[in-house]
């Protein structure tokens, strides 16, 4: 397929927004103090949403977050499983093909860990709680996803699941992003008050399934 100047331009643009989401969470990983890194998170995040072209939603100033909580920080054990490939539903009309390939276990919980097969590969980890569709967006939200950077790393052999840097799906902004939902299995019976909270616009997945059927009909 023949690239024109345009798409050159929008390529080298993604380029840059993961040259800067690699970096920032290379920050993340190497501070001894996970709240500053945190703080550090949230204000390149919202820089990043508020001017650059490849943002979810350009100008938008309104990202929201639970308050930090140093409770909501684990290290989980990963327990291998038989891998087991799955297609995960998501806002778009196709599924996203992943390999479950081991589970995270930390505090009495277990979630699924998936290996991505598109662009290369990578470890991805969404998750939704008690608190989906009313404080955080009913779709869930990402907490791993190394393909586009989001990499919390590891220690003692464990991973860190810190839910403080959990994030929405770029679909939750704006409903012409395609993303894969958190899966039934990954879903927590706990509320988990940190990340980030429910945003001011886009739409649940509910009416995005529901604008689909309309736009068909």
């Amino acid at each position: 397929m023949a690239i024109g100047e345009d798409s050159v331009s929008e390529v080298l643009e993604l380029l840059e927004w993961k040259r800067h989401v690699f970096a920032l969470y290379a920050e993340v990983r190497a501070a001894t103090d996970p709240g500053a890194a945190w703080e550090r998170w949230r204000e390149v995040r919202s820089r990043l949403f508020r001017e650059h072209p490849q943002s979810p939603r350009p100008g938008y100033d309104g990202l929201d977050y639970f308050d930090y909580d140093p409770a909501w920080r684990f290290l989980a054990e990963v327990v291998p499983a038989e891998p087991e490939s799955r297609k995960i539903a998501g806002s778009g009309p196709e599924p996203v093909v992943a390999t479950r390939f081991a589970f995270a276990r930390f505090a009495g919980h277990e979630l699924e860990l998936f290996w991505l097969e598109a662009y290369g590969g990578g470890l991805f980890l969404p998750f939704r709680d008690a608190t989906g569709g009313s404080e955080t967006y009913g779709g869930g939200r990402y907490l791993l996803d190394t393909i586009k950077g989001a990499d919390l790393g590891a220690e003692e052999g464990r991973l860190v699941l810190d839910f403080n840097f959990g994030y929405n799906p770029s679909c939750a902004y704006d409903p012409k992003w395609a993303c894969p939902l958190s899966p039934p299995a990954n879903r927590l019976p706990v509320a988990v008050r940190a990340g980030a909270k429910k945003p001011e616009v886009g739409l649940e997945p509910t009416a995005l399934a529901l604008q689909k059927r309309r736009s068909t009909s």
